[in-house]
């Protein structure tokens, strides 16, 4: 089985490593765009973990989903600073921009409080978005 054999190496990448269960799960997601119940089942009995200590871990963490999602994800900080800078006014037109192309994710705290408001598309952070800055944004992803 691929996946399996995948799941393994990545495992194995870690192994000696202090506090492993992250990092693997990070990797996973990465490789796999979702870490399912199996992979969880899996990194569980390699980490010698229960599968409720790892699936109460993915569950927790926003970053990791138990199904691939094929669509372009569009995160929207939504915490108290980004708040105060105005990013409740900003959804209606970034929700109309998404619609079922792409997923609009709610996350707390980016980091940019003091920029905000602020969103993250892959691994580039966006700051002092206005209606306009976040629809395009929204549109280009």
């Amino acid at each position: 089985m691929k996946d399996e054999t995948d799941l393994l190496a990545i495992i194995a990448s870690h192994a000696g490593r202090d506090g492993p269960l992250l990092p693997i799960l990070h990797d996973v997601q990465a490789a796999h765009a979702c870490v399912s119940p199996e992979a969880e089942a899996l990194i569980a009995k390699a980490l010698n973990l229960t599968r409720a200590e790892v699936h109460g871990v993915v569950s927790f963490y926003h970053d990791f989903t138990p199904e691939a999602d094929p669509r372009p994800e569009v995160q929207l900080c939504r915490a108290e600073a980004c708040q105060a800078r105005g990013v409740e006014a900003l959804l209606p037109a970034a929700e109309a921009a998404a619609g079922v192309r792409v997923k609009l994710s709610t996350v707390y705290c980016l980091g940019l409080c003091s920029a905000g408001p602020a969103a993250r598309v892959g691994n580039t952070l966006h700051a002092r978005l206005d209606e306009a800055r976040l629809v395009s944004l929204v549109e280009r992803a």
